[in-house]
């Protein structure tokens, strides 16, 4: 089990770039909460530091961060750093254009171009290395130890998505044994943020994430599972940051119960809207929601169910009621 848990968090790469000597092993070495970047490693037990950074290097970029000495009660010496990461965009033809201008050099944590504070990365495989500073000035160039991922199957993942930006930023171990730190871009969805359970209505709130298109282009819809039969709904917009009221009136066929996917389409594309920016593996088992009683503007009472399902989308099963049992004032 552990092997193959080491197998599948093995980026097909090497450290590359250093020297060959022994990396430097990590006390932690995380990203926690999908975007900030946790670093506590061991300087080498006879080695005199004066100064440390660490380095995250891709292509011709270099990114440094300062490392803090924390000598301990031990005697050892821990070199520690915390940081943001954001993601900075796809490398494509315009970097690779520039990389000869760019090629040797180097950015420190929050001086990168863009908006926001820390290290902004593109995809892809960024090597992580530690530069140790001596008295004299001598530095000394090593990779960081990859760190094993826990190999339970907990209710959390050990590793997440950026829950803002849709980015993943994954530490991964390269085939030579090192830290390599991989970036993935958001993909192309539609992230729930809500949904209010009302006495008349089901309000969903959400966002795009790597929105491809003007708000214009995207409509609400319910898709009803076994016909594809669909119930569009009107948008609210605020950013990327989108509102509506599930169509419920047309959702319903009298006593026959109906399960509707709730999405948002983009010419061709239809994005299911869901929960999937988080750490939680088994959604539907923890995001619980209960049967409601709804009654329409027509006076007609529809038994709904809006829930989670076990891929992290948002759905409905309702089926009408022909007689409210005591009334519309009764509601659950």
């Amino acid at each position: 089990m552990r092997r193959r848990v080491e197998r599948l968090h093995t980026a097909p790469a090497f450290g590359g770039g250093i020297p060959p000597r022994p990396a430097l092993r990590p006390l932690h070495l995380s990203v926690l909460g999908g975007r900030t970047l946790n670093v506590a490693v061991f300087a080498p037990p006879s080695a005199e530091v004066a100064a440390a950074r660490l380095e995250l290097a891709r292509g011709g970029r270099t990114f440094r961060l300062p490392l803090e000495l924390e000598p301990q009660p031990d005697g050892t010496l821990l070199l520690t750093a915390t940081t943001a990461l954001r993601f900075a965009g796809t490398a494509g033809a315009a970097e690779t254009a520039g990389a000869t201008e760019t090629a040797g050099s180097t950015e420190t944590a929050g001086s990168t171009a863009g908006a926001g504070p820390g290290l902004g990365l593109s995809a892809g495989l960024w090597r992580v290395a530690t530069v140790l500073t001596a008295p004299g000035g001598q530095e000394t160039r090593t990779g960081v130890a990859a760190v094993a991922l826990p190999a339970g199957d907990g209710p959390v993942a050990p590793v997440s998505p950026d829950p803002v930006g849709g980015a993943h930023f994954r530490l991964m171990r390269s085939v030579d044994g090192f830290a390599v730190l991989k970036v993935r871009a958001p993909a192309h969805q539609a992230e729930l943020d809500t949904f209010a359970l009302r006495w008349d209505r089901i309000t969903v709130r959400g966002r795009v994430v790597a929105r491809q298109a003007p708000t214009a282009a995207y409509t609400a819809q319910a898709v009803r599972r076994g016909s594809g039969a669909t119930v569009r709904a009107p948008l609210e917009w605020d950013g990327d940051a989108f509102a509506f009221d599930l169509p419920l009136a047309g959702m319903v066929s009298g006593r026959k119960a109906s399960r509707w996917d709730i999405q948002l389409q983009q010419g061709r594309t239809g994005l299911k809207i869901g929960r999937r920016l988080t750490d939680l593996r088994r959604r539907d088992q923890v995001i619980r929601t209960s049967f409601r009683i709804i009654a329409l503007e027509d006076g007609s009472l529809l038994r709904v169910h809006a829930y989670i399902t076990s891929a992290g989308a948002l759905a409905v099963s309702c089926v009408g009621l022909e007689d409210a049992p005591g009334g519309a004032e009764e509601r659950v």
